[in-house]
């Protein structure tokens, strides 16, 4: 049997599978249950947090031999075909090669015809928002009125691209990125399942890598076991990938924070002379500070509840001693850094550059300070007497 990569070996087939997106999968699922299933539904999201994945598994909620239900069987045959991709009555179009008026007119006029052995004809529209406007202005009518065994499901990384009449008769479902510790959690399950031991850490470091979607996770740990076979270290994921370990975005985060110049400096040459992706670095120490931030300024926020127990304990520590002002002034530093970085030719030199103005920027006194001890001073001087201060009046 040809090997099957992880990302589809693994993909969620019932709504309980799909990590990271209970407040989409509860609606739908409530919806089935009430019989309140409209005839469109737009999925936006970033690559990789399960847009067609949602509405594959929809699709085989409402053609399931058993009935429209919140949980498929996936052993009926309707299930089954959808599951493999080639389903009669589970259309599934790539709207950046099928985006011209007669790819649409074509949909138009088979969706007049019923379902061939199945509930509803369904029509899956992948990157929806690469029709042209020919394209929307053809299916619009359809949207508009379809008949009643026609689903439309929408997908797409881009909704501001797609015209507000097509938007109006949809409704909408945002996917969010997926949070680190949910990744790696799903990460652990598949490398049991594998019989692949890897540790902690290195699953850390691969959810870290994926900015919160789940493919690129898979894609990465797929990668990783054909390089290092059944044992994964973090230092496999951070050689392979280019990263830098939690603990050294920490440390770099504190030389920042406490003006450590030549400590930051360091740490540059470092992953610089190591391979490592500078401009991930940076990327990596704006959300991390960042987390600081919004726990300096809101310590009973669940960002907390984000982050493993040891982040949490570091993004703690480094918010008690640092006032959240000079944090938000070197975040705004840092910002500027990651727009001219992508462009820069010599990219070390403007991070070295970059974070010695953070450092200074949490070093120096901020205009809310200087004002605090300015009323500490006139608190502490003594009041001037009424004849001093009638005088200096008339003067």
């Amino acid at each position: 049997m040809a090997y099957e990569v992880i990302a589809r070996k693994y993909r969620p087939q019932v709504f309980t599978d799909v990590v990271g997106q209970g407040h989409i999968t509860d609606t739908l699922s409530r919806a089935i249950e009430r019989d309140r299933v409209a005839h469109a539904y737009l999925f936006v999201g970033p690559r990789g947090t399960g847009k067609t994945t949602m509405a594959r598994i929809f699709a085989k909620c409402l053609n399931c031999e058993t009935g429209s239900t919140p949980q498929p069987c996936n052993t009926c045959e309707r299930c089954k075909e959808i599951t493999m991709g080639n389903s009669m009555d589970v259309l599934e179009i790539d709207g950046a090669s099928n985006n011209g008026v007669e790819a649409v007119r074509e949909i138009r006029e088979n969706a007049k015809f019923g379902a061939n052995n199945s509930r509803y004809k369904i029509y899956i529209i992948d990157e929806v928002h690469m029709l042209s406007i020919g394209a929307f202005n053809a299916l619009l009518k359809t949207l508009e009125e379809p008949p009643p065994h026609v689903k439309f499901f929408f997908a797409t990384t881009e909704p501001q691209k797609i015209p507000a009449t097509i938007m109006s008769r949809c409704q909408r479902f945002d996917l969010r990125r997926i949070l680190a510790r949910d990744i790696a959690g799903r990460l652990r399950f598949i490398c049991e399942s594998e019989g692949v031991d890897a540790s902690e850490d290195a699953l850390m470091a691969i959810a870290r890598g994926s900015q919160g979607g789940m493919r690129d996770a898979q894609s990465a740990l797929d990668q990783l076991i054909a390089f290092r076979g059944k044992e994964l270290s973090e230092e496999d994921v951070l050689s392979v990938f280019g990263l830098v370990s939690q603990r050294n975005l920490e440390a770099l985060a504190e030389a920042v924070l406490t003006h450590d110049i030549p400590g930051l400096l360091d740490a540059i040459a470092t992953f610089d002379q190591t391979g490592k992706d500078l401009e991930r670095v940076l990327v990596d120490l704006l959300e991390h500070m960042r987390n600081v931030l919004i726990h300096a300024y809101s310590p009973k926020s669940d960002l907390l509840k984000e982050l493993t127990d040891s982040q949490a304990a570091v993004v703690q520590a480094q918010a008690a001693k640092t006032d959240p002002a000079r944090v938000s002034n070197l975040l705004e530093t840092l910002l500027e850094a990651e727009s001219r970085l992508k462009h820069s030719l010599s990219k070390r030199t403007l991070l070295e550059t970059s974070l010695i103005r953070a450092a200074r920027d949490a070093y120096h006194v901020t205009l809310d300070e200087v004002l605090q001890q300015i009323e500490a001073l006139k608190e502490g001087l003594p009041a001037l007497p009424d004849s001093e201060s009638d005088e200096k009046k008339k003067s």
